[in-house]
């Protein structure tokens, strides 16, 4: 995985980690981004989430391999 994408992906660990679905729940972290523990999700996590999946995504674009992913 590019190194770009390698910092959210690590970013993400760690939140969710930290989150109350994992530590007061129990749930592994794949769990946790399930619909119905969405709740216990901080918004924080769901944002780099949706940060690493625009990353992913723009390693598949022919332009963005092109360019190379943005970093932040």
């Amino acid at each position: 995985m590019p190194s770009s994408c390698q910092e959210i992906r690590q970013e993400l660990i760690e939140c969710m980690l930290k989150s109350d679905c994992v530590l007061k729940k129990r749930n592994t972290v794949k769990e946790c981004f399930k619909e119905e523990h969405k709740a216990d999700v901080p918004d924080e996590c769901l944002s780099i989430k949706k940060s690493f999946a625009e990353c992913k995504r723009g390693m598949i674009d022919p332009r963005m391999r092109m360019r190379g992913n943005k970093t932040q």
